[in-house]
């Protein structure tokens, strides 16, 4: 369960890591030039990261949660992390992956710069979201190694 769990909570790390990458990095400089995002332009494939990192986690979390789900402490944690991921993917797929698809795939000179800055704005408070999914995998982690693992 610990080995399992250690990977999902690495594998939570690293998205967040990679939403700080795009939130300080990619995001103030594409609305400028949206062909910074698109890859048919030579821009950034954000699908190159985000599937492989989205699937691979969600996979991981589901076997931590079935491995744990005999350690009321942890599961309550792992469903915590459940909870706040689904959230924030549900948000994602109905609202900012369309918008971010939409905008890779428009001409730059028909992407309104404001619309874009506005995306930029509401993409980051997904952020809490993603917070709580890694303190509660670090907090189910920690209860997992007081547990014997």
């Amino acid at each position: 369960m610990i080995i399992v769990l250690a990977l999902a909570t690495a594998l939570a790390l690293i998205r967040l890591g990679g939403g700080a990458y795009e939130y300080s990095v990619i995001d103030p400089a594409w609305p400028k030039r949206p062909e910074l995002i698109q890859p048919q332009r030579g821009g950034v494939s954000r699908k190159r990261f985000w599937l492989p990192a989205h699937l691979s986690f969600e996979l991981l979390l589901l076997a931590s949660l079935v491995l744990a789900w005999a350690h009321p402490p942890v599961r309550l944690l792992l469903l915590t992390a459940l909870l706040s991921h689904v959230a924030m993917r549900v948000w994602s797929a109905f609202d900012f992956i369309p918008r971010a698809l939409a905008f890779e795939r428009a001409d730059p000179a028909m992407v309104e710069q404001h619309a874009a800055q506005r995306w930029v704005r509401r993409s980051l408070l997904r952020l809490p979201l993603d917070l709580t999914t890694c303190a509660a995998l670090l907090g189910a982690l920690i209860a997992a190694a007081r547990l014997g693992g």
